[in-house]
């Protein structure tokens, strides 16, 4: 709907949109519930032994304030553009929505990898799972990828110089119904 420019597609949209938000909300609270109420892989760094503890992600999100904060700033900007988008008409939502997905997943992320757990249980061998200190890699590897990250900006720019030009042009219904290709 941000760069829609014709009534009747951002009514429609907006129509799917309620149905798509019930669903979500309705799926995302049952895998928060569920998440935080299981049992996790707690991994005890002195002995290397990995067991099973009750509420293990929902210790580490009360354990990590900043991860809680950013977990809960995430699903707040996603309530927020969810409401603006439907409530107010608002064509900024998508903003507000996108960076709080980023932040629940990532602050998700670091609740299921950080405070001594398993992120990738063995279902064979609990001592075979993988854990921050067992999936390190060598100092040289570590190096190398701290250098290829510097072109991660370079990307993020092309992205958004890609996008910005694709949205020079709103979306029509003219558009919609042509069939010809324009690439």
């Amino acid at each position: 709907m941000n760069s829609v420019d014709d009534r009747e597609l951002v009514d429609r949209s907006t129509n799917k949109l309620i149905l798509n938000v019930i669903s979500f909300l309705v799926f995302f609270l049952f895998f928060v519930i569920t998440l935080l109420i299981s049992k996790g892989f707690a991994y005890d760094q002195a002995t290397g032994i990995v067991s099973l503890e009750k509420f293990k992600y929902l210790h580490n999100l009360l354990q990590m304030p900043l991860v809680l904060i950013i977990f809960l700033a995430g699903v707040v900007c996603l309530l927020y553009g969810i409401g603006t988008t439907l409530f107010r008409g608002s064509r900024s939502g998508i903003w507000y929505t996108g960076f709080g997905t980023v932040l629940a997943v990532f602050a998700l992320l670091l609740v299921a990898g950080f405070n001594g757990t398993a992120f990738y249980p063995s279902s064979f061998d609990l001592k075979s799972s993988l854990t921050i200190d067992k999936a390190s890699s060598s100092l040289f590897t570590l190096k190398t990828m701290m250098y290829v990250s510097f072109i991660v900006p370079f990307v993020i720019v092309y992205i958004w110089y890609a996008w910005k030009s694709i949205n020079n042009k709103r979306i029509t219904a003219e558009e919609m119904n042509n069939d010809g290709h324009i690439y």
